[in-house]
């Protein structure tokens, strides 16, 4: 990268003399999902710009959020990486605390894996098979139950006979979201138990499929569905110490893992780079990083550092963070745009 530290050079000097009385470390939270890809671009950063390396931390994306609307000032964080879009909530306790202005930056994307130990059985899943496998209650002859099945080949014959027992992503984690929408909830409807719950449900319309989905979210609590609030690293330690666990990953680290890890097909489709840009994997979702707007021109280096992330040399789809597993967003050439442009994120869709 050595032509890129020389076009970066008098920028970086430029910027840096304009705020040579402000914190001059770059202050990064949040996802682990996106916490590798962040690492990867801070220490590029380090190397080819004139600003020190940036600090990266994870804590989960909730956690992050919630940071990064603590305030403005230099000891609040600049930056909080989301594996899941902003809520309002967020935005609320922002403009609270005084942050009015805040960045979206959508990186790329990435799929959440289902795997088992490596030398373990084959699974072929579908939304509903975990839906059926997980869930607190399950529908069965036209009613809602309490679900009892122990194996997976209780919820699917096609399965194997494995006692069921999953890992899954704590509340905290961005990647929960996606677990509970694209899985449970859209398990929850191939199973015909939304709409059982949805007959059961009181109040207007909104309230009632907001209580239907609740519903389809709640998870049985006799051990054989386990919350992991730690990162990947942990949910691998737990598949190590039994190899009848499923646990879900995200694409990245199971790619950085298949010495140890078994993958599942998700409704017949392999997770790959490929399945997921084409738009054939059902279980993906965009990665997102939040830049407070009040510190740009003030942190040194903070808009350097936010263009470098986007630019093609890193999250197109020839840089590091594909190699690492990101998929390219088809549309990074308007981030980039609104990044130069310094644009913040209007309201929630």
């Amino acid at each position: 990268m050595n032509t890129l530290k020389l076009a970066a050079s008098a920028l970086a000097l430029a910027a840096a003399a304009t705020a040579a009385d402000a914190r001059d470390q770059i202050q990064i939270t949040g996802s682990s999902t996106v916490l590798p890809y962040a690492t990867i671009v801070a220490e590029a950063f380090g190397e080819n710009f004139d600003f020190p390396t940036p600090v990266v931390e994870g804590g989960g994306s909730g956690a992050g959020r919630k940071k990064l609307c603590e305030g403005v000032g230099e000891n609040t964080v600049d930056i909080a990486n989301s594996s899941s879009r902003i809520s309002q909530s967020d935005i609320d306790l922002c403009a609270t605390n005084g942050v009015a202005e805040i960045m979206e930056i959508r990186i790329g994307y990435d799929g959440i894996v289902f795997a088992s130990d490596v030398n373990g059985a084959d699974f072929a899943f579908t939304p509903a098979d975990i839906y059926g496998a997980l869930a607190k209650d399950v529908a069965k002859d036209g009613a809602i139950t309490a679900n009892t099945a122990k194996a997976w080949n209780e919820v699917n014959a096609a399965l194997p006979a494995q006692p069921i027992l999953a890992m899954i992503p704590g509340t905290k984690h961005g990647t929960r979201e996606v677990f509970d929408t694209k899985v449970l909830v859209a398990g929850c409807k191939e199973t015909g138990a939304y709409d059982l719950f949805l007959a059961a449900a009181t109040g207007e319309e909104a309230d009632k499929k907001k209580a239907a989905e609740a519903s389809c979210m709640a998870l049985r609590t006799d051990g054989l569905s386990i919350d992991i609030d730690g990162d990947y690293t942990e949910t691998l330690a737990r598949l190590d110490a039994d190899k009848n666990a499923i646990g879900v990953f995200g694409l990245s680290f199971y790619q950085n893992n298949t010495d140890k890890l078994k993958v599942a097909t998700m409704g017949g489709v392999v997770p790959s780079v490929e399945s997921i840009a084409a738009g054939d994997y059902p279980v993906s979702r965009p990665l997102f990083f939040y830049v407070k707007k009040a510190h740009i021109g003030v942190i040194p280096g903070l808009k350097e550092f936010v263009e470098f992330f986007v630019s093609d040399e890193m999250a197109g789809p020839d840089g590091p963070l594909a190699a690492y597993g990101l998929v390219s967003d088809p549309e990074l050439a308007a981030t980039q745009a609104a990044v130069a442009a310094e644009t913040p994120m209007g309201p929630l869709n």
